[in-house]
């Protein structure tokens, strides 16, 4: 049976082939929407590391002012420290911290580190002492910064568990060194781990993190630009002002914008899913088209091969044998063009240009694909198939 449909489906391969070719390409557009779909919601069940909750991010704009000038870091050192002691004399807030970069800011600090000759990547912050109360920071294993570790002659790390894992396996790491300083730098130090950090946000991929903490009796490196304040439930948005107006009173010459964690976090998630919204809208409407012109196409080859169908049926064939035939011959036409788009989309792992995917990930979004377009292919052939099976053996006749 799969030998003669095969047969019949060579015969008329002109028509065939561009049916072949509109599921190829639709397979294709619904595989990256599926995967993208499959790869937001596998990242948004994993935990977030931190507490988005009750917190307002101030980013501040230092007027252009030059990172490598040491007179400007540690005047800034001295600006930012009496900006947080202000900030938390306040009765609405609970405490405040200074960062280099804040969560779901989509840009940051990242880099490569050799560690014992293993090439590892992470990204990194700069925070305060108090940053850990601020956002709620689980510590898994040591302690996190304290001011009194600015006197150390070494310079303490905090480590995420994803980064802990990749350096030290299963190892404990805390007080190990972490990798090798460069030139004039002090050594770092591990003294702490914390669940995995997701600075990006709950859409992101997980990443390798590392904290350092910025030391203001010897201010050096990125500059701190940004200000985490933790307010008490209920706080209301009127407090802007006056947090804005203590600000400014402090750094009159620096600007300031103050906005709620959760409203920055709405923003980066409109951001992350502007492409699996277009990229579903752009898929919908070409699986319309492809149903429609699947149903066209076949409606047109039933009315071609009447003659064929009736004379089938005048040779004792059931209308359920002739409903299974073209049900039939569209799903080996459907498996072609899947069977082209799996050829070219599992040369995306073996060349590893989704590493940052994992296989779960992968193979979750290639089968939604593949129900998908299955499902699509199902419907439009049905009641074509279902024509097809009433056609009498006496139509064949009108074609004699």
């Amino acid at each position: 049976m799969t030998r003669h449909l095969c047969k019949l489906v060579w015969n008329r391969k002109r028509t065939n082939a561009l049916i072949i070719l509109e599921i190829f390409f639709s397979f294709l557009v619904v595989f990256l929407v599926t995967t993208l779909a499959v790869f937001f919601l596998d990242n948004y069940r994993r935990p977030l590391g931190y507490s988005y909750q009750n917190v307002w991010r101030i980013s501040v704009d230092l007027r252009g002012e030059s990172d490598d000038n040491p007179t400007h870091i540690a005047t800034t050192a001295k600006v930012f420290e009496r900006l947080l002691a202000e900030i938390k004399t306040l009765g609405p807030v609970e405490t405040a911290a200074g960062a280099a970069v804040t969560p779901y800011d989509q840009g940051g600090m990242s880099g490569g580190w050799d560690i014992d000759g293993k090439p590892v990547s992470m990204e990194f912050d700069v925070v305060t002492a108090e940053f850990a109360d601020v956002l709620g920071l689980q510590l898994v294993a040591g302690r996190w910064f304290q001011r009194a570790d600015e006197a150390l002659a070494w310079s303490p790390t905090v480590i995420d568990q994803d980064l802990a894992r990749e350096v030290y396996g299963d190892k404990n790491p805390v007080g190990l060194q972490f990798g090798k300083p460069e030139q004039g730098e002090k050594p770092y130090r591990v003294i702490g781990v914390v669940s995995d950090f997701r600075k990006s946000g709950e859409l992101a991929a997980r990443t390798n993190f590392m904290f350092r903490m910025f030391n203001f009796r010897e201010p050096a490196g990125p500059p701190l630009r940004s200000i985490l304040v933790r307010v008490r439930p209920g706080t209301p948005a009127a407090f802007e002002e006056e947090l804005t107006r203590v600000l400014q009173g402090v750094a009159p010459e620096w600007s300031f914008g103050v906005k709620p964690l959760t409203q920055v976090r709405t923003a980066t998630f409109q951001l992350l899913l502007s492409p699996l919204v277009a990229g579903g809208i752009v898929a919908f409407f070409l699986l319309l088209m492809v149903g429609l012109g699947l149903i066209g196409v076949l409606w047109q080859n039933l009315l071609q091969r009447t003659r064929e169908l009736g004379l089938r049926r005048a040779a004792g064939a059931s209308r359920a044998e002739v409903h299974r035939q073209v049900f039939f011959e569209q799903a080996i036409l459907t498996s072609l063009g899947v069977l082209l788009g799996a050829v070219l989309v599992v040369q995306l792992p073996i060349l590893d240009l989704i590493g940052f995917i994992r296989p779960a990930v992968y193979l979750g979004g290639f089968l939604s694909a593949m129900a998908a377009i299955y499902l699509l292919s199902t419907l439009c052939a049905l009641y074509p198939s279902l024509l097809a099976a009433r056609v009498q053996p006496a139509e064949a006749l009108r074609y004699e």
